[in-house]
């Protein structure tokens, strides 16, 4: 950085691309194996390699940001706009299964019965447990906000409390839905119903299983001393992604439970 005379991240050359890349080609490949022929020896493989990818090239990251200082305003402005459009593309993805779901529960063919939902369905009562997962993620929603304000405060204990609990509270969302799968009436092969509910509420599920684990990641290195009040991108961007999956939510519970039943 001494003889630098910009404020640009020019990165050194990293294994981590090719790594990343080839694991999840083993990963796909392993997925292939296990539907078709029910082997998980390259299905496991590809997990192991794209764990170990993931977790070496996040520590450089963390490296170069906190440690190193190669994580100037510039540099940072520019990871605000990747995880901006990151998280537009995600709208994106979701938006795919509304599609789905409004294409066929709008204009629902004979072969349904020409109701919605398909007649011989007996959908989940939206006042129970899909309720009940709403005010988990609302409330969760606040305590991640209530640790972004501690934190540019400088209250380390508080943002360290409300984090806790975020992650407390995205577990419990996710227990509670896999308590609700378990005990559905219907299953994914039950038509279109069945494909467009798990498919939606399923890729939620797993955004909240990454979203969780990016928060626990945050209260990891906030228990080092990562963050400053005025340097805490990683931890913005974690909030960021956890307000979307909240958002998401929404509008599943508005549309396939509440409506959609």
């Amino acid at each position: 950085m001494t003889h630098q005379t910009h404020a640009y991240h020019m990165i050194n050359p990293s294994p981590w691309p090719l790594t990343g890349a080839l694991s999840a080609l083993l990963l796909t490949s392993g997925l292939t194996m296990w539907l078709h022929f029910n082997s998980t020896t390259l299905l496991i493989i590809g997990l192991i390699t794209n764990s170990l990818t993931m977790y070496q090239w996040w520590r450089d990251v963390v490296r170069e940001s906190t440690f190193q200082g190669h994580h100037t305003v510039v540099v940072q402005k520019g990871l605000r706009y990747g995880m901006i459009l990151f998280i537009t593309s995600e709208v994106f993805f979701f938006l795919g299964f509304f599609w789905a779901f409004y294409h066929s529960s709008l204009a629902p063919t004979p072969e349904l019965g020409g109701c919605w939902p398909p007649t011989g369905i007996n959908p989940l009562d939206p006042l129970e447990v899909p309720l009940l997962n709403t005010s988990v993620l609302l409330a969760s929603g606040v305590s991640v906000t209530w640790a972004h304000h501690s934190l540019m405060e400088g209250n380390r204990k508080h943002m360290l409390q409300a984090l806790f609990i975020t992650i407390t509270l995205g577990m419990y969302f996710t227990l509670l839905q896999a308590s609700e799968y378990s005990n559905a009436p219907f299953t994914i092969s039950d038509g279109i119903y069945g494909s467009t509910f798990f498919m939606a509420t399923g890729f939620h599920g797993l955004h909240v299983i990454i979203g969780s684990s990016f928060l626990m990641i945050c209260f990891l290195r906030q228990l080092k001393f990562h963050f400053t009040s005025n340097h805490h991108f990683g931890f913005e961007a974690a909030a960021w992604y956890w307000h979307f999956v909240d958002v998401i939510w929404l509008f599943l519970y508005v549309s396939i439970y509440w409506w959609g039943s």
